[in-house]
């Protein structure tokens, strides 16, 4: 049963369930905001590669004859694309933003107003987009690897009683072994909960071990995630009451800002594709079935139309219903992500 029907079916019977249901940095900017026009990160004497499509879909850096080009910024401008690279840099609106600290794997509140991200010792941080008004949410303990933050933000249904939700989700490994947990986005030194994963009855146990890589979309709550075991993405289906399901072979998810499809990485004759399906049960779709070069860590853009992924020679986009090849738009690596607002 799809992760859809599995949702109509819990909302038709939600009047019946409801009532047994239990319930800092500073900014170093050299040209511009990161919420203004366009900059550029400030080095002389470098100039941007250019990107060329090539037969497989990908595009690479030109240099020339000159040395190894300095990394480009230009496709980050004015496409609300951030780039957190793992150190205290972040790329976004065509520059660089020092949070003062280490950022890893950022990722944005719905509003795009604050930021999630692993710091330099392993603690669950929000921030301000400039990587002010810092806050550890969760402090890790020690022994343990954080990754992956991703919000889960909804709001309150009077209707069917459903109370709203602001929490961040992340993977947590320890002793070989790699669970999902959550944690309010507004706590302070706060003590991150392990995250059910629970089924309905027709649908066989999840996996409770292994599971990483969550990421949220929709107004209900959603998420989906890749356990490593089974080589497959599955859905978390938070909204009346937590259930979920295996949805497809892959790793890498990402739900989109409807809930509505998910996109995810498959290995494909020995590189990694990039894959679309709807959650209404239809048969996934290669975005890149011409690869020759590995597309990863795809992310939606808000409004859904596109998909940033990460390559060999940096971040590259292409349409999310994989009409175009992709393209790069920087030569910087890290892990891309969108950010909401005007």
């Amino acid at each position: 049963m799809s992760a859809i029907n599995r949702r109509r079916r819990s909302t038709a019977a939600a009047t019946a369930l409801v009532a047994a249901l239990t319930a800092g940095g500073v900014l170093l900017l050299t040209a511009c905001d990161p919420n203004g026009a366009n900059g550029s990160d400030g080095t002389a004497g470098t100039a941007a590669p250019t990107a060329t499509a090539q037969p497989g879909g990908a595009a690479t850096g030109k240099p020339g004859a000159s040395p190894a080009p300095t990394r480009t910024l230009n496709g980050t401008a004015n496409s609300r694309l951030t780039i957190s690279t793992g150190t205290n840099k972040v790329v976004m609106n065509g520059t660089v933003v020092d949070f003062g600290t280490v950022v890893r794997d950022l990722s944005w509140s719905p509003d795009g107003r604050k930021a999630a991200f692993i710091d330099g010792s392993g603690n669950l941080v929000v921030s301000n987009p400039d990587g002010t008004g810092k806050v550890t949410v969760a402090r890790n303990p020690g022994g343990q690897t954080w990754s992956h933050p991703a919000w889960q933000v909804t709001g309150e249904d009077k209707v069917n009683h459903v109370e709203p939700h602001n929490n961040i989700f992340f993977a947590v490994a320890q002793g070989g072994e790699t669970r999902l947990k959550g944690v309010s986005a507004t706590a302070v030194n706060g003590v991150p909960e392990v995250l059910g994963l629970g089924t309905e009855p027709d649908v066989p146990p999840l996996p409770q071990t292994g599971n990483a890589w969550p990421n949220t979309g929709g107004d209900h709550g959603s998420a989906v995630y890749a356990n490593a075991s089974t080589g497959s993405v599955y859905i978390r289906d938070d909204y009346l009451r937590q259930q979920g399901g295996k949805i497809a072979e892959g790793s890498q998810p990402a739900l989109a800002p409807n809930a509505e499809e998910v996109v995810f990485v498959r290995s494909v004759a020995g590189h990694d594709h990039i894959f679309t399906e709807r959650l209404d049960g239809s048969q996934a779709k290669d975005l890149t079935p011409k690869a020759t070069t590995d597309y990863t860590e795809p992310v939606w853009s808000p409004d859904g139309r596109t998909l940033a992924v990460r390559t060999p020679e940096g971040i590259a986009t292409l349409p999310a219903d994989g009409s175009k090849a992709p393209v790069l738009v920087s030569t910087y690596a890290g892990l891309p992500a969108y950010r909401a607002g005007s």
